[in-house]
């Protein structure tokens, strides 16, 4: 039997601490282009494209990507990963001319993978935030699983097209019904998402996703150490000139050239004001 004592002072001696994080098993990464999607509207915006098909995109969200994970059949250790995307689309209508009006939408994409995602034969149980464990009921939090953790992380969407059509004309993609939509998303929205108010035509968007997807599973590892880190710098701020300040900072050469993500310091000459 091992002691625990004896094993934390060789750790120590060594120079090393044992570290409890998600070990990347398998990850993957896709570009994703999902052509006439249908966007769920309330009653305001059903009959805004009634009366107009003017309509341009402002601005795209977000507001929740669900991740449902199967275990693929004859093939152990393999998942598989249902993604689905809940994105708020804000657009603007020209109704009438020199007249603009907003409205929001859903749309609701869904796509599929599948990844390698070991095995695991434990069951995982954690105390409480609290510690407060004592007197617990027990069956009242379920206890982990042997299913590893799915990891998705995705850009804002690219909107590549808007129209509107009729209903009759309708042959984009429909992932769900609005009573499917939970209601946590639907409280973005000012008034109830529906299928189709009363009205004889929908609004429908071409979407272009970028994302990366993989699974984790917890584990613990023996890493190297030197020492506590400890920051160095020191939170002062001797020179209280707003001028001086501002001209030590470093010009942001990445927010006018696209794909330049660092900041460069840029040794010209000084122009403008002088001291």
């Amino acid at each position: 039997m091992t002691d625990n004592k004896n094993l934390g002072s060789a750790y120590q001696s060594k120079g090393a601490v044992v570290l409890d994080v998600n070990r990347v098993l398998d990850s993957c990464r896709d570009k994703d282009c999902f052509e006439d999607v249908k966007v769920f509207l309330t009653a305001d915006g059903q009959e805004i494209i009634e009366k107009t098909g003017n309509i341009r995109v402002k601005n795209t969200e977000i507001i929740w990507t669900a991740l449902t994970l199967d275990c693929v059949k004859f093939n152990k250790g393999f998942y598989s990963i249902d993604v689905r995307f809940y994105v708020k689309i804000t657009f603007e209508a020209c109704v009438c001319v020199g007249k603009i009006t907003e409205f929001s939408g859903l749309a609701v994409c869904d796509k599929k993978v599948i990844l390698y995602g070991g095995d695991g034969n434990v069951s995982v149980f954690r105390s409480s935030e609290d510690g407060s464990d004592f007197c617990k009921n027990p069956f009242c939090e379920k206890k982990g699983n042997n299913l590893p953790f799915a990891v998705c992380e995705v850009a804002e969407p690219i909107i590549l097209n808007v129209r509107v059509v009729k209903y009759e004309d309708r042959c984009g993609c429909v992932c769900c019904y609005a009573e499917e939509i939970p209601e946590s998303i639907c409280s973005y929205f000012n008034g109830e998402l529906s299928d189709m108010d009363g009205g004889q035509r929908e609004l429908l968007v071409s979407l272009g996703f970028f994302s990366v997807i993989r699974l984790e599973r917890p584990g613990q590892y023996l890493v190297n150490a030197s020492e506590c880190c400890v920051p160095k710098k020191e939170c002062t701020c001797d020179d209280l000139d707003p001028c001086s300040v501002f001209r030590h900072m470093d010009f942001p050469v990445g927010e006018f050239c696209q794909g330049i993500h660092s900041y460069e310091k840029i040794n010209s000459p000084k122009c403008g004001c002088k001291n």
